[in-house]
């Protein structure tokens, strides 16, 4: 049986209906399981239980410091040997991340997962398009961002997930293999053109200064990893393209613009939407 941990957040309920998708017998589990699903908690590695499950879909369980998220990966490899897993697919970062701020977490369950002594594949999968476009901002009649005219090669969500459950299904073809997933690059100043509004670039002090200052909620690790996203697609880091995608996929990957735009989309603020009988570009 594959298992397919987070699946109550969007990459692990993605993978999950992926994998249904595919007719492929599989479950989720999840901190707060929904029917037919397993209660997995990595916080409590006493109580994983992964008996009768054969491939592991390890889904980054990120949101929180270093020190947390590779404790709860080592919880989850730990099990999975003690329970008899066979291979496990960890969803890691794209190789082009290194340098950003929250790399460090991914390499070290890389580690662990090379040294649990599991059939393992690893797919570092590059930024989302729907995290791009939601990472910019509506001011006045338009968008501003810290990207300046630097471009991510963003990828879908929805492709990453088709990978992960294709792998999944077959994890004897990708044992032992690094698959990096990234897509067509895209830029803030091509998201706006696409919406028809202009871009503004903010300096990534004042970025800082905004996500410090100005946005409620975030947790104390994320300003500086949002700014490493900022600082790496202004600077060129993340802009390199990959074929293992659409080689993988068979087909063309999903147009991460098509994607990004609509994410951005979603929070245009009523003041700034076209007037009645106007749409953006297709």
């Amino acid at each position: 049986m594959i298992l397919v941990t987070g699946a109550g957040g969007n990459l692990g309920s993605a993978t999950l209906a992926a994998l249904h998708a595919r007719g492929v017998p599989a479950t989720g589990g999840s901190r707060s399981p929904g029917p037919g699903m397993r209660r997995l908690d990595f916080d409590d590695p006493a109580g994983l239980d992964l008996t009768g499950v054969s491939t592991l879909v390890l889904v980054s369980a990120g949101y929180a410091e270093d020190d947390l998220v590779v404790a709860r990966h080592a919880a989850a490899l730990a099990a999975a040997v003690r329970d008899g897993v066979r291979h496990v697919v960890y969803t890691s970062l794209t190789t082009a991340g290194d340098h950003l701020g929250f790399a460090l977490a991914h390499r070290a369950t890389e580690r662990l997962v090379r040294e649990s002594g599991l059939s393992w594949t690893i797919l570092r999968n590059g930024l989302y398009a729907e995290l791009f476009g939601g990472l910019l901002t509506w001011s006045g009649d338009g968008l501003e961002s810290a990207f300046g005219d630097g471009a991510l090669a963003a990828v879908a969500r929805a492709d990453l997930a088709e990978v992960a459950a294709l792998v999944a299904a077959d994890p004897a073809a990708h044992r032992g293999r690094v698959h990096d997933l990234v897509g067509p690059p895209v830029t803030a100043g091509l998201v706006a053109d696409r919406l028809g509004v202009p871009h503004r670039t903010v300096g990534l002090g004042e970025y800082r200064r905004r996500l410090l200052e100005e946005t409620p909620g975030l947790l104390p690790f994320q300003p500086p990893m949002l700014a490493s996203i900022a600082t790496g697609v202004r600077h060129g880091f993340l802009d390199g393209a990959d074929p293992a995608l659409t080689d993988l996929l068979g087909r063309p990957a999903r147009d991460p613009l098509a994607v990004a735009a609509a994410a951005a989309s979603a929070t245009r603020p009523a003041t700034t939407r076209p007037a009645t009988g106007l749409r953006p570009r297709p």
